[in-house]
């Protein structure tokens, strides 16, 4: 399709964990919703995330001969950091707790998030006015110089920050002095308490970084080679777009950024108010749900990878589902169940196409034995992240690091020992290898299914698994063809029970457990009996992502209700991406620390007042400031400005007593686009 040089453009990519997308989209159509002018698709490449962007956006430029001076603007949406999240993977970061113990890494998840990286407990902090303990940053600066060189960043956390954050600055100010390492402080990310919570967000803020950071300058870097001078923004985790630098800062807040962007391109496709949106990827399942036309947010913060963080966010929940998923059988039983995910591994097919007879060879001299292995049809390989990132490995971390290479190396010949095992998971979780594996995408090229990548490689992987033994000694299967289709089947079924587990939690239950119960399972089967039971949503659901058509052409009659597939389906988050606003809050708060004095906190400053009056019009006053000032820096020159009130107050023997106070200001708005 051409279109006019003359016509404002549009463009929306997404860099998902298997797939880059781009759209070409023009605001201007007769029914008022735009048009997708162009859409392409290409493989993320994350040793070099350039490349995946140049090939998809190249894609729709050659499609409509489009100037790229006619695109005004630029919109990104990406899973890397949900990715990230739910395989546990990011960089190494050193966390600084001031004025907390360690029992309160106990609290939270907070221990396990950390794993080994390292911690540093320094005296300080404040109470909940804002009141200050001594601060003794020595030992923090004793080792700023030997921890610098082992970390990619810093997380510091003081406590009760939100109510006044000098002490964060002070350390911040130290850590950037002596490193020059980028650092997170918790009172940016979040102004509600509870400091383990606020510690993990920030944690997880700082792994970050260095990801989105890639991804951003790959995407810069592209589009002035390109010749496009248009604003780049980013979709935040509650479906709102924010420019390319603020979320350099804070990458935790663009976790769900793919899903909330699904969301808004979910709506503006299908026009549906109410309905349930399942968005299947290569790596994760995102489901959530449309009300009244807008998503559902998660008061409590989004939970990602089994962490509970303070980032609002769609109330959307992310399993370790997809086409990419790692194909696994159930330990022990006569007949064992397929079991899929929650990591993702690179699919057989994908890196025959890439490496052919490197993994051809392998595959086939292992179907020469004559009896399956235990790590057949598995390799691994480098993901090609730059090596500072490796920075900090242990010593056999670093040698099996070594012995590995950008050309996938069978698992049977690289691991010697069980110890091994380990080490290479290690590896995987920092994000420096890649595992090799079956996945229902190989299962999808093994039925003729899928033909994007290598077939045959594919099949010889379905060859491999299907001659795997059950607990009576038998092959599991018989034929390529048959575990297919039961992987493909088992995907599908997955996609409904976490689709129906989300619809439980939205109603207030432990949707995982209800699930699970034996009677929904009966319900979901339609399990013939005397008492025939039956499950099924309210509203419709909405499939999203490139398999959706494969995966829920059966999903009606699990969930009870009709699954829409999109036309343009394959490419919803890039499409939400251009159609979303720009929005930013801002918060301070009130408390009256002793009769008579009013203290407002607000962004980096405290300041006491003698009167009620007084302090809320400065908590005004301050959080318009603050939030205008975000508002341009999120990419927005138009935003409209609300702010509301939350005054607590008693009364006591008829007389009002001020308790504390909360005030918010959101700013909404348009982004800016190239003139």
């Amino acid at each position: 399709m051409t279109v006019s040089s003359s016509a404002p453009l549009f463009l929306g990519i997404d860099t998902g964990g298997t797939y880059t997308d781009a759209v070409l989209w023009s605001d201007a159509s007769a029914d008022g919703k735009g048009t997708v002018v162009a859409k392409a698709k290409s493989l993320t490449t994350r040793h070099d995330l350039a490349v995946g962007i140049s090939g998809a956006v190249g894609q729709v430029l050659e499609q409509t001969g489009a100037d790229p001076a006619a695109i005004k603007l630029v919109s990104m949406s990406t899973t890397l950091a949900t990715n990230a999240l739910v395989e546990g993977q990011g960089g190494r970061v050193a966390l600084v707790m001031i004025g907390f113990g360690l029992a309160d890494l106990e609290r939270d998840g907070l221990k396990t998030a950390l794993g080994t990286d390292p911690v540093l407990f320094c005296p300080g902090g404040h109470d909940v006015h804002g009141n200050a303990a001594a601060l003794d940053l020595s030992e923090l600066e004793a080792v700023l110089p030997e921890l610098g060189r082992s970390v990619s960043g810093f997380a510091v956390c003081a406590y009760f920050a939100t109510r006044n954050p000098a002490h964060e600055l002070a350390a911040r100010e130290l850590i950037r002095d002596v490193t020059g390492l980028p650092v997170t402080c918790s009172h940016e990310l979040s102004s509600k308490l509870g400091g383990p919570r606020r510690a993990l967000t920030t944690l997880l803020n700082a792994r970050l970084i260095a990801m989105i950071d890639r991804l951003v300058a790959a995407t810069e870097g592209f589009l002035v080679e390109c010749g496009i001078a248009a604003p780049l923004m980013v979709v935040r985790g509650d479906g709102a777009l924010v420019s390319a630098d603020f979320a350099r800062q804070r990458p935790i807040e663009t976790i769900l950024s793919g899903p909330a962007a699904s969301l808004v391109g979910a709506r503006h496709m299908t026009g549906l108010d109410d309905a349930v949106v399942s968005d299947i990827g290569g790596t994760t399942t995102d489901v959530a749900v449309l009300d009244k036309g807008r998503p559902r947010l998660d008061p409590e913060g989004a939970t990602v990878g089994g962490f509970r963080t303070m980032v609002e966010a769609v109330a959307m929940r992310t399993f370790g589902l997809g086409g990419d998923s790692e194909v696994t059988l159930e330990d022990g039983g006569l007949s064992p169940r397929i079991q899929l995910g929650p990591r993702r591994v690179v699919p057989l097919a994908l890196a025959g196409l890439a490496h052919g007879e490197a993994v051809m060879a392998e595959l086939e001299r292992q179907l020469r034995a004559p009896n399956p292995g235990r790590m057949d049809g598995r390799f691994a390989v480098r993901t090609g992240v730059p090596e500072r990132l490796a920075a900090g490995l242990t010593a056999p971390e670093a040698k099996l690091y070594e012995t590995i290479g950008g050309v996938p190396l069978p698992i049977d010949r690289l691991l010697t020992s069980n110890a091994q095992n380990a080490t290479l998971n290690r590896l995987v979780a920092r994000g420096l290898v890649h595992i090799v594996g079956f996945t229902p995408s190989d299962a999808a090229h093994t039925l003729g299914k899928q033909a994007n990548w290598d077939a045959a490689a594919a099949r010889l992987g379905a060859e491999l698994f299907a001659r795997r033994k059950d607990g009576r000694g038998q092959p599991i299967a018989a034929s390529p063809e048959e575990i297919s289709e039961r992987v493909l089947v088992a995907l599908t079924r997955l996609s409904a029970e976490v689709i129906l587990e989300t619809a439980f939690a939205e109603d207030g239950l432990d949707g995982a457990a209800t699930v699970a119960h034996a009677l929904v399972q009966r319900a979901v089967d339609a399990h013939p009996g005397i008492a025939r039971l039956t499950v099924a949503l309210d509203r419709p659901v909405i499939g999203l992502g490139a398999s959706a058509p494969l995966h829920y052409a059966a999903l009606a009659p699990l969930v009870g209700n009709e699954c829409l597939v999109p036309v343009d389906t394959d490419v919803a988050n890039a499409l939400g991406a251009v159609v979303g606003q720009v929005r930013v809050t801002a918060e301070a708060r009130v408390s009256q620390p002793k009769e008579g004095l009013f203290r407002v906190s607000s962004g980096e400053g405290v300041r006491d007042f003698t009167k009620e009056d007084e302090a809320m019009a400065k908590a005004e006053a301050d959080v318009r400031k603050l939030v205008a000032l975000r508002a341009g820096e999120a990419g927005t020159d138009t935003a409209e400005i609300d702010v509301a009130r939350d005054i607590r107050a008693s009364v006591v023997e008829g007389q009002r007593m001020f308790i504390e106070a909360h005030v918010v200001a959101t700013a909404a708005g348009r982004p800016r686009i190239a003139a």
